[in-house]
């Protein structure tokens, strides 16, 4: 499986959800970076310590996933997708179901 980067129009879509820098501190990672390497790990289902050097810590990029799931971050994201894609015709949302599957644990619950 091949990973694709986000583009700059994807990145441009995006990155309006992003919360801003702390203006003290210690400069943040860059935040396209850090997404790229979430995306990545997310996609191919490698380990966080796996995550190519390239786009940054492991560990920020964990913590960044984390932070931006309690921010609420993914949801705008996914929803400004959603929308986008609806307006250029691309999805028609009277027509979109969503699929699950379950499957049973053989030895019981997992903990």
């Amino acid at each position: 499986m091949k990973f694709q980067e986000l583009t700059d129009k994807q990145w441009s879509m995006i990155e309006q959800h992003i919360p801003p820098h702390a203006k003290t501190g210690r400069p943040r990672d860059d935040d396209r970076r850090i997404f790229n390497g979430i995306i990545y790990v997310l996609t191919t289902g490698c380990r966080w310590q796996d995550m190519p050097k390239r786009y940054g810590d492991d560990s920020t990029a964990n913590r960044r996933l984390n932070l931006w799931q309690q921010k609420g971050v993914w949801q705008k994201i996914l929803s400004c997708a959603i929308k986008s894609t609806h307006k250029s015709g691309k999805m028609n949302l009277q027509k979109i179901s969503v699929d699950s599957s379950t499957v049973s644990a053989k030895k019981g619950e997992m903990k």
